[in-house]
């Protein structure tokens, strides 16, 4: 058995970030340290460690629902975590210098934040019953983001719910500035490109639009089209603002807000709502409960319908 595979059966972490942690040489088999991500392993004869820990087979999987919180960083140490924003190398800050620039450049100013003090991570929400199980996020929301997250320590069932096959619906609820063209909502729904990555197909579709005015809001609906004129003809656009839900069908960072960056839209909330048919429902902000018998079996018939290459 592949040993990346090993390690998320034994609920370690996916198997990506096994292949990261046998690259960085924390990962050693009958005390040698490995780093080739294909070696194997015999489970009935080898004994794995991580970070100096002896690994042991997971023989019951958790599985939690939680409603992230914005101002949340998807990970469980950001000290650890590079992608969190704690710390950044010289060339993500170059390119974060660079996408500034370009969206300077189209009217986009982006908010730049000083964190200067720990931010909160998932675990801060987990109660103790769950601390020492190993869970880890089923892919990532962004910090300024919220809404439904997975958290498990069934490493396998993660790497196939977030590989590029698995094509796994994802429902977000997206507020943006001012009004949107049918013609940008037909772009994004064939696919845009931004610096060079391409992202796929969705399904937009505009469910509203507000007008706020000294604190007082007002809902529009959008099949209201006189309504919707009177504000788009309008010669102060501040304070409107479009709601849409959004379905995508990939997993890349930032990808939404990107979408629209690439008709010149900003996005001023983001909230994920479901993946696939597991929706969040009531829950409240970083609240969490662990998924039904049901729901679990459903997440399973997901993983087998996703083709992976690797055994």
């Amino acid at each position: 058995m592949r040993i990346n595979k090993y390690l998320a059966e034994c609920g370690v972490c996916s198997r990506r970030k096994a292949d990261e942690l046998v690259k960085q040489g924390r990962v050693s088999v009958n005390k040698k340290v490995v780093r080739e991500v294909g070696t194997d392993v015999d489970e009935s004869k080898d004994v794995v460690f991580v970070d100096g820990k002896k690994v042991v087979r997971v023989t019951h999987y958790d599985y939690l629902l939680f409603y992230k919180p914005k101002n949340c960083v998807t990970t469980l140490n950001e000290d650890n975590d590079n992608k969190s924003g704690r710390k950044k190398s010289e060339k993500e800050l170059e390119e974060i210098k660079n996408r500034a620039e370009k969206l300077a450049a189209k009217g986009i100013a982006e908010e730049q934040k000083e964190h200067t003090k720990p931010r909160k991570i998932i675990t801060d929400f987990i109660g103790d019953d769950y601390k020492n199980k190993r869970l880890y996020p089923v892919g990532r929301l962004d910090y300024d983001s919220e809404g439904l997250l997975l958290l498990t320590n069934d490493g396998d069932l993660t790497y196939k719910l977030t590989h590029p096959s698995s094509e796994i619906p994802k429902t977000y609820v997206v507020k943006i500035e001012g009004t949107i063209e049918e013609s940008d909502l037909a772009a994004l729904r064939k696919g845009v490109t931004v610096d060079g990555v391409k992202y796929g197909r969705s399904k937009v579709k505009v469910t509203g639009i507000e007008k706020i005015k000294d604190i007082k809001k007002a809902v529009i609906d959008p099949k209201d089209t006189l309504a919707r004129e009177a504000i788009e003809c309008s010669e102060d656009m501040s304070g409107v603002f479009t709601r849409l839900e959004v379905i995508i069908f990939e997993g890349k960072n930032r990808e939404i807000r990107r979408m629209f960056e690439a008709v010149e839209k900003k996005v001023v909330f983001l909230k994920r709502v479901a993946i696939g048919e597991l929706r969040l429902g009531g829950l409240a902000r970083g609240a969490y409960r662990p998924l039904n018998e049901m729901e679990i079996a459903y997440l399973q018939t997901l993983c087998d319908k996703v083709q992976t290459t690797q055994k």
